[in-house]
């Protein structure tokens, strides 16, 4: 377990006189979703088509989409932030829409039956459709110890069902307060000795106060049983922003170092 700590103060605040990334929206063909479909970008401060970058797709939960992480989570500032303090292994930021069909907004009963069943399939749009666009178009390594998932809440569910289920394609998982989507832990690590000469990190977050941190306990208990290698961050907090901002704060700065 690691112990509880708050970022830095000031660390989601934009501060002067320091070089920032840039936030920008893209669309690419979805052949799995059968329509174009839309993912905000983040590339880092001084990003060079002539440098390789890694590569983390940050997903979001199950009332948002592409832009939910640019709206709530200040992810640019806490970055820019953390590269101005020289903390972070270069990276380009991926926040994809996680809900994989043809009108993929959060709106309506965001619990319809289609609309789950939607962020069961964004596994098959992310290895074959958004990645492929990714490697496509920006200039980052293609090779698992490069590429990061993680993501909150219903995203983090979908971070540990995507990610442990392909190591060869993710050596970084991360889980923020992870929501009952998340399959069950035997499901997700049937073979604990594989799993553990595949990870590079394995993190598992929650608050303390959240309505949904049963599911977190039970996965790190059987991570534990099994001897997993694997961060368990349990903060204070409940089923909100501050616990994810901070999550990212810290989950980041672990990314793509031999630690």
């Amino acid at each position: 377990m690691k112990e509880t700590a708050p970022a830095l103060a000031g660390y989601d605040r934009p501060r002067e006189h320091i070089d920032r990334g840039k936030m920008e929206t893209v669309g690419y063909a979805s052949e799995t979703v059968g329509n174009d479909r839309k993912a905000m970008i983040y590339t880092p401060p001084g990003y060079a088509e002539d440098n390789v970058y890694n590569v983390l797709y940050l997903l979001h939960g199950i009332g948002g989409d592409e832009a939910e992480w640019y709206r709530h989570g200040d992810p640019q500032t806490i970055l820019d932030n953390l590269y101005a303090d020289g903390k972070l292994a270069p990276m380009v930021v991926v926040f994809p829409n996680g809900r994989a069909m043809p009108n993929d907004r959060a709106e309506g009963d965001l619990f319809d039956p289609d609309k789950i069943k939607a962020f069961e399939t964004f596994e098959f749009d992310l290895l074959s459709d958004l990645i492929p666009y990714i490697e496509s178009r920006y200039s980052v390594s293609t090779g698992r110890e490069n590429r990061a998932i993680a993501g909150l809440s219903m995203g983090g569910g979908q971070s540990l069902n995507i990610g442990l289920k392909h190591l060869d394609r993710f050596a970084w998982i991360g889980a923020f307060s992870p929501a009952p989507n998340t399959k069950s832990p035997e499901q997700l690590v049937p073979n604990p000795e594989e799993t553990s000469s595949g990870l590079k990190l394995l993190w598992l977050s929650c608050g303390d106060e959240d309505n949904l941190k049963p599911i977190s306990d039970r996965t790190h208990a059987y991570l534990s049983e099994q001897q997993v290698p694997h961060i368990w961050f349990e903060e204070s907090g409940g089923h909100d922003w501050p616990v994810w901002k901070n999550d990212l704060y810290h989950f980041s700065q672990l990314l793509f170092k031999d630690n």
